[in-house]
Parts: C-alpha cells; structure tokens; sequence
C-alpha cells in the first residue's frame, strides 16, 4: 500500500488486489486485545475494584462489537476501493485513518500479546503452528500502519 496524494479530504493510497487481500485478512482478526486486558487501577485492591473492572470489560467488549461493524462498513462503502491504473486506489478521510490505526493497533498488540509478548527481557519469538499466524498479523499490522502514519505526516 502506498499513499499516493491527498484529494480534497480524501488521503488516496494505491493498494494492489492482493494487499487488499492482506488487509481484509488481517482486520478480519479485530479485536485481538481481551477486555480484561485493561485494568481500571494497577496498584488498587482487585478485589476492592471488582464491580467497576467488570463493567469496565463491559464497556470496552461493546465497544470492539461497534467498532467492528463500523470497520466492516466502512470497508463495504461503494468506491472506497475503486479501479485504478496501478492497481486499486483506496481512500480514506483522516479521521478514517487515525480509527483505522487505532483497529490495526489492536490486532498488532493483541497478536504480541498472544506470541508472550517477546523481546521483553530478551524474550525471543517462539515460532509454530499456533503461534505464527500472530507472527504474521503483528508484522502486517504494523506494515499498514506505516502507510498510514506516512500519509498523515505528508499533510499540510
């Protein structure tokens, strides 16, 4: 994916056929990050925050349920890929763009989190039949998200 111009609001990427693939396949992963991920307070009683880390989790399950039909449609609106000389152009607004690296941010972490979260105290990446679909959608996630990040920072 490469980011080509901005047109009006409109960010323009080119994206060939089978990075559209790629994309799809890898926000079809959305959300990877577990709710009890989150916790209300690193240093309070579990037990005393109990109540309040549960509708916590709550919030944030029915948010990743809203989030993710919004990127389903988001995804579906008619021209959002369209037929271009090199291949597709894919456009998004930059509000698009930053909710975008938002999802895919999810996916990268979530996905480290499911490797053990390596190279934390020289943890190394253990590869295998499980674990290196994670692998992969870790190092596409953040293969878009540079797109991404790189057309942000082309705007005036």
């Amino acid at each position: 994916m490469k980011f080509i111009r901005i047109e009006g609001d409109d960010f323009v990427f080119q994206i060939g056929p089978r990075e559209k693939l790629l994309l799809f396949q890898v926000l079809r992963l959305y959300p990877l990050i577990p709710s009890s991920y989150f916790r209300l307070s690193k240093t309070a009683d579990a037990t005393e925050v109990q109540a309040d880390q549960h509708l916590l989790e709550e919030a944030l399950a029915e948010q990743k349920k809203e989030n993710r039909k919004q990127l389903e449609e988001m995804l579906r609106e008619p021209g959002r890929f369209a037929a271009g000389q090199n291949g597709l152009r894919f456009s998004l607004r930059a509000p698009q763009m930053e909710w975008l690296l938002q999802v895919l941010n999810d996916i990268r972490v979530g996905s480290w989190l499911i490797l053990g979260s390596p190279d934390q105290a020289g943890k190394p990446i253990v590869l295998n039949e499980q674990t290196a679909p994670y692998f992969w959608s870790m190092e596409m996630s953040g293969y878009f998200q540079s797109a991404l990040l790189e057309a942000l920072n082309e705007q005036p």
